[in-house]
């Protein structure tokens, strides 16, 4: 039945937040820290919940200049991350967590026209540093994501940073306007901008396993899917969801792997089966260097300070 409001449905769970409307519904979870379920097209689009991001896979020249020896613990910092608090408004005003039992003074008529939920998160480094994501959320079920980095001074410079958003099963490929093949910020003057089709979610083959598939000055990307992870028999139609810059062009990589499960590979033929997509939006990338492997460091223009802040948005635009 179509929403005839014009407004968000908004249901307040134990510890949830719904928010629905034609065609799309969406679920925040305060126990895991942020976007638990995204329906749009009739389609889940999420397997976990998006978290930061802080690593991508070593290459031949990051392990030549001994950058993981020095930026190592943001390997860590991308596997494990804490919750330390989360923020609801409500068409712009601040409400008390809506979580058991300040949401019993809720119906379940609630309407809205946008609500904000922004997830505080800290790293394990040591010291730790901050990172805030909001999802603003409108009636038309777009959600403008905006990501904040706030580090502190002692931290080691970072590989990347941008948000990790893994989808149920293997996209069938993706469509962007951007750069023309796998681009780094110091690896970008072959790239020709344009509209780009990549069938599948292709790992550069390295002899072995490392960083790959980054493209930068990205206007927009849509990831298209033709499978859903449940039981059900037949074909599935496939449909699609599109990522769009905000305020400025981001990077994305659309690989089946996480940096993790890249880095754990020493030759292909030990990378799992392909099973998800993991889309990576970022707002910095460390270059990835090139003049030799054996000691050379990314040129200073293209490394990404510890200490600094980071910040970059982009919206999320159902079908």
């Amino acid at each position: 039945m179509a929403d005839t409001t014009n407004k968000l449905r908004v249901v307040y769970g134990d510890v949830t937040l719904g928010l629905g409307g034609d065609g799309f519904h969406y679920i925040f979870s305060y126990a895991t820290g942020g976007l638990e379920s995204l329906v749009a097209g009739g389609r889940e689009w999420l397997y976990r919940t998006p978290k930061p991001t802080f690593w991508r896979a070593l290459t031949d020249n990051d392990r030549g200049c001994r950058f993981h020896l020095t930026s190592g613990i943001w390997l860590a910092a991308d596997m494990f991350i804490r919750v330390t608090g989360v923020e609801v408004a409500v068409d712009g005003r601040p409400i008390a967590l809506p979580n058991a039992p300040e949401n019993n003074r809720y119906t379940a008529q609630e309407t809205a026209e946008r609500v904000a939920l922004t997830f505080r998160y800290e790293t394990i480094t040591a010291p730790a540093a901050r990172v805030d994501v909001t999802y603003d959320v409108t009636a038309d079920g777009r959600i403008r994501v905006t990501c904040a980095y706030h580090g502190a001074k002692g931290l080691p410079e970072l590989p990347v940073f941008g948000l990790r958003i893994v989808m149920p099963t293997k996209a069938v490929g993706y469509t962007y306007e951007g750069l023309s093949g796998e681009t780094y910020p110091d690896r970008m003057a072959g790239g020709v901008p344009g509209v780009y089709e990549v069938t599948g979610l292709p790992v550069t083959p390295y002899v072995v396993p490392q960083e790959c598939g980054m493209h930068m000055q990205t206007k927009w990307v849509r990831v298209t899917r033709d499978s859903a992870l449940s039981n059900v028999r037949g074909e599935v139609p496939a449909s699609s969801l599109t990522f769009a810059a905000a305020d400025a062009p981001f990077a994305f990589s659309c690989l089946p792997y996480t940096a993790e499960e890249l880095e754990n590979a020493t030759h292909h033929e030990e990378l799992p089966p392909q099973r998800r997509t993991v889309l990576c939006v970022c707002g910095a990338v460390r270059g990835v260097g090139g003049i030799n492997s054996w000691g050379a460091d990314v040129q200073p223009p293209y490394h990404i300070s510890g200490e600094g802040e980071i910040a970059f948005s982009f919206d999320i635009l159902p079908e």
